[in-house]
């Protein structure tokens, strides 16, 4: 990879005023004595993530807390004195012991938690939390959620597990603020506080921003994180960004074997293999396999994937963790039903329009990792680098409108053909200091990538003549002979994308009840694109500065007061970059800025609650057409408000529930011609509930009741067709026939009413899940 140093001559000014800034504190000594420590298992393996709090001698409310590292190691600068040590992490008993600090630095001490009886419970009758205590993802650096000043929420491997969830789509369902669109039938695509995208997916931090449908056999959590996140990830992520926290390798011996069956075919079988190979490597083997139909006719779906990891422990304080996914995803690209007078036409659900012989997509992704991590006191350093290679095509024959006396509906079709290849390499270095009584956790970090793609789209052509015919409502499945080949406007490009970031933040801890964050990022994102048609290149080069604020009151611990600031952009190229015209290479980036404020409480330590409201404006905008999805029209501006809250934890010691409430009003409020002042933005419903319980009849069973209530929403930003409002019920039943086997079934909407779940035009409007009954076996040996 070449880089202009005279062209990024902004960037490295920035980098070079980061060094200065970031490096200040490494000769500076803090007021405070610095107060070491480092958290085990009895395996001596560490624990990151263990909730660490200092408590003053004679204090019985507010203490100073942190999070132990991926090394399991804390530093807190503190005056000297009594305190009171408190240590807990899920799974583990507490640790409670009094300290003294000097006034000359000690060594470090060293804490040993023990597996909680509770924890071993657990493991018998399957009813651990839902709830996360912190995330490393959201500040890159290990932070309690309590002490992050933005809305996020968390979906975490037990819930996935009890759920069955098997893609992004089951993961938003009980997600405050998110809902999924269609993505016409081959790709993810969240609606996150009224934007729809399809580029904001993360894997373990990294940019995952190809077009295709995401499975979650090796993922140990799901983050959404939500509001503009440029300063952490860059471009893009105007409404949030969507992270996926990938199973590591540890010392921890695992063997487990997933079985899965039920309704319309559905076969899936999943393992994760995990073992110490000696005392300092570790290895972790995931897989799965799914061949599956649905209640829609002749869809078929087959993929399967592995993911082997290493993690190395050089020495105590330097850790390497080496990961590789090779994953598959084949099935018939469907698009749904069309709409007839405003709503969704009356076509039984299952019914497939188009030809599904010459409707399908596939994609082959490979994503290698390598992690690099060095703990030193108070400077932690990571460098990561992302190696991804995906090779998509899809292809459909899908419907437009029906005619006025809705009797035939037209199809038309085409295919697209997308390689990309993408390479990232991000360095963080952490610092924890102080400036007498005021704490800092210091994050200074720069991002290079380069991603190269090629795209090719082709019309589809019936009986090798017309792009388009009529064919009955009543029996719209077609099979006429079709042929694809390229038209006047097909895209044949290759755009070649560069990054270069550096970013800094600074976490200020004022004192036991404020704490302030604060941060700059600056983007070079240059973009060339070569015409494969005519041989014209086009290139557009934007400097982007994200900066994100926040504060965090603290009248109680284990209650946040807070308020945040932040601005995203996203380049005129779009989502994935895939074109660059006259028009466009002109362009300013959109640009989204977000006003929120927000309350977070740990009732206890095991239920937690959020609420935020929030403004989040939206410029220069874009937007699929609602009746040719092929072209895109600018929108001028939109703006959504918003209100959402959520609930995660047990409400007792058998009662555990995740979910929440959202209210947003996503509205153009400065229209162009293609769209009017005040029309509604598409796919987004102004008021949804969902509420997951779990409750724990006795050692062995317990039962699932899953509601999702969504209201209505309009098909496209025209507001012409509305996709009706729905309530769902699921439910489901746990038993653990021994320690080591685990039997449950859930059921998918229950009362099998008929409902639209999602759209992705006015005339392509997917028909929610009929009722089915899933059957899954989990063994442990």
């Amino acid at each position: 990879m070449k880089i202009n140093i005279r062209s990024n001559a902004g960037v490295c000014r920035c980098l070079g005023a980061w060094l200065f800034w970031a490096t200040l504190p490494l000769f500076a000594e803090p007021a405070g004595t610095p107060f070491h420590g480092q958290v085990f298992d009895e395996s001596r393996m560490p624990i990151s993530g263990a909730r660490v709090v200092l408590t003053p001698g004679g204090l019985r409310t507010s203490g100073f807390s942190t999070i132990t590292t991926q090394t399991g190691e804390f530093t807190l600068p503190l005056e000297p004195g009594d305190y009171r040590l408190n240590i807990s992490a899920d799974g583990f008993l507490d640790n409670a012991q009094a300290v003294k600090v000097l006034s000359t630095p000690a060594a470090g001490i060293e804490v040993v938690l023990q597996v909680s009886g509770q924890r071993t419970s657990i493991t018998v009758s399957e009813a651990a939390g839902y709830q996360v205590m912190s995330t490393i993802t959201a500040t890159k650096t290990s932070t309690p959620l309590l002490d992050t000043p933005q809305s996020i929420t968390i979906v975490n491997r037990e819930l996935i597990r009890d759920q069955l969830m098997m893609s992004m789509a089951d993961v938003v369902r009980y997600t405050p603020g998110i809902t999924m669109a269609q993505g016409e039938g081959h790709r993810d695509a969240p609606v996150i506080r009224g934007n729809v995208s399809t580029s904001d997916f993360f894997v373990n931090g990294v940019r995952d921003d190809a077009q295709y449908l995401r499975d979650l056999y090796n993922v140990e959590r799901v983050e959404a994180i939500k509001g503009p996140n440029a300063m952490i990830f860059g471009r893009g992520g105007g409404g949030g960004v969507l992270n996926r926290v990938t199973k590591e390798a540890s010392s921890t011996p695992l063997r487990e074997l997933f079985l899965q069956g039920g309704s319309f075919g559905n076969k899936r079988v999943g393992a994760d293999f995990g073992q110490a190979i000696t005392d300092k490597v570790a290895m972790r083997l995931n897989g799965v396999y799914e061949n599956s139909n649905s209640f829609r006719d002749y869809f078929n779906l087959e993929r399967y994937g592995i993911a082997p990891t290493v993690t190395i422990a050089m020495t105590d304080t330097v850790r390497i963790r080496l990961s590789y996914e090779y994953f598959h995803d084949g099935r018939t690209t469907d698009r749904g039903l069309p709409s007839f007078e405003g709503r969704p036409s009356s076509a039984h659900r299952s019914t497939f329009f188009g030809n599904p012989k010459e409707s399908r997509a596939h994609v082959d992704v490979n994503l290698g990792t390598a992690t690099i991590e060095r703990q030193r006191g108070k400077l932690n350093m990571k460098n990561t680098t992302l190696f991804g290679a995906y090779d998509k095509f899809y292809q459909n024959v899908f419907p437009g409108g029906l005619n006025a006396a809705g009797t035939t509906v037209s199809l038309s079709g085409y295919n697209n053909a997308t390689q990309r290849t993408n390479l990232f390499n991000q360095t963080d270095v952490t610092y924890l200091g102080a400036t007498g009584p005021v704490r800092h956790t210091l994050l200074g970090g720069a991002e290079l990538g380069r991603q190269g793609t090629d795209n090719l789209r082709e019309t589809a052509y019936f009986n090798n003549m017309a792009t388009s015919i009529n064919v009955p409502f009543q029996s719209p499945t077609d099979f006429t002979p079709v042929n694809f080949r390229q038209s006047a406007s097909d895209a044949n490009n290759r755009p070649v994308n560069t990054i270069a970031a550096g970013y800094f933040q600074d976490q200020i801890s004022l004192s036991r009840y404020v704490q302030i964050v604060g941060g700059v990022r600056v983007d070079r994102f240059d973009l060339q694109i070569r015409n494969n048609r005519n041989g014209e290149s086009r290139r557009r080069v934007d400097n982007l500065f994200s900066p994100r604020a926040g504060i965090i009151l603290k009248p109680l611990t284990p209650l946040a007061i807070y308020a945040n600031y932040s601005v995203s952009y996203l380049p005129s190229s779009g989502d994935q970059f895939s074109s660059l015209d006259a028009t466009s290479e002109t362009l300013k980036p959109e640009k989204f800025t977000n006003y929120e404020a927000g309350v977070k409480w740990d009732l206890r330590r095991y239920l937690s609650m959020t609420a935020a409201t929030y403004r989040l404006n939206r410029t220069n905008t874009r937007a699929v057409n609602p009746n040719n999805p092929a072209l895109i029209v600018q929108t001028g501006s939109q703006r959504t408000n918003g209100f959402e809250f959520g609930v995660n934890g047990n409400i007792t010691r058998a009662w555990t529930v995740a979910g929440g409430y959202s209210y947003q009003d996503a509205f153009i409020n400065s229209p162009t011609s293609a769209a009017r002042l005040g029309a509604k933005v598409a796919l987004v419903p102004q008021q949804t509930v969902s509420l997951w319980n779990n409750y724990r009849l006795n050692s062995r069973i317990s039962a699932g009741l899953g509601i999702v209530r969504q209201g209505a929403m309009w098909a496209g930003f025209d507001n012409a067709v509305t996709v009706p409002g729905f309530t769902r019920a699921d439910v489901a039943l746990f038993y653990s026939i021994n320690e080591k086997i685990r039997l449950q079934a859930n059921v998918e909407n229950v009362t099998d009413n008929r409902y639209f779940v999602t759209a992705h035009s006015n005339n392509n409007i997917m028909p929610g899940y009929a009722r089915a009954i899933r059957v899954g076996l989990t063994t442990r040996f």
